[in-house]
């Protein structure tokens, strides 16, 4: 159990991540909700690529247990691309809410829809 430790957290963050995505209407939450579930696939990759006694790969005649630093170099690619992704989904917040006047999705929704509504209608009329 206590092995696995790491990879109950994971898939609870990832979980708790997803749960947050689906099930808020708020922008910025679900921006929070993406960020806890990279977190966990950064956990996900990083948590197998070090050994317990394992050093880093330099050869030497001391060392017989190497871990493995691929994971580690990707995560950090990874984490870059999702502050990336954070940053632009931030800016694409603050532009929705100076066009709508709210970050709730079921008011923009609304606010669009009656908008389409009043389109179809003047068209109907013309």
């Amino acid at each position: 159990m206590v092995g696995h430790f790491f990879y109950i957290i994971t898939v609870f963050l990832m979980i708790a991540g997803l749960f947050i995505i689906i099930a808020r209407g708020n922008l910025i939450k679900k921006l929070v909700g993406l960020s806890i579930f990279q977190t966990s696939v950064y956990m996900l990759y990083i948590v197998p690529g070090k050994l317990v006694g394992g050093t880093a790969p330099i050869l030497s005649s001391q060392y017989t247990l190497y871990s493995n630093p691929l994971p580690h170099v990707l995560i950090l690619t990874a984490i870059v691309v999702g502050v990336a992704t954070l940053a632009l989904g931030l800016a694409l917040a603050v532009r929705i809410r100076e066009a709508y006047g709210s970050i709730e999705e079921d008011e923009i929704l609304a606010r669009d829809h009656a908008v389409r509504a009043t389109e179809a209608a003047k068209e109907e009329y013309a």
